[in-house]
């Protein structure tokens, strides 16, 4: 769940310079107070600040997670789409597996995309 949430509280946050609990209601289709909640725990957790009534900000954790979050993601989708996997698939795909993927394997996925990439 934190992992979702920073990577799009980064996402809204540079796209549309904030990110609103509403706007991560409706990406997630869950209801504000379910949002509320996880943001809640994210603060506990150091991981997001928010003033009442304010939008949310990621701290330094929380956008140190963010982004190992979109590296995995970006390292899985390659390696799916240098399997041959549409884009699509590879997209929705990665969502599941960028968060179960142990170190190891990551790591085995980006040297075989080295090793594609020279390849070449």
């Amino acid at each position: 769940m934190a992992e979702d949430y920073v990577e799009l509280i980064a996402e809204l946050i540079e796209s549309r310079g904030e990110a609103r609990p509403v706007e991560i209601a409706e990406r997630f289709g869950v209801k504000p107070p379910t949002v509320t909640k996880n943001i809640s725990r994210l603060k506990a957790a150091g991981l997001v600040r928010r003033e009442p009534y304010r939008a949310i900000f990621l701290t330094d954790a929380g956008r140190e997670l963010a982004e190992a979050c979109r590296r995995r993601h970006r390292i899985v989708v390659a390696f799916l789409l240098s399997l041959g996997i549409d884009e699509e698939t590879a997209e929705r795909d990665a969502e599941g597996i960028e968060h179960h993927v142990s170190t190891t394997t990551l790591e085995a996925f980006e040297h075989a995309l080295l090793q594609s990439e020279s390849g070449k």
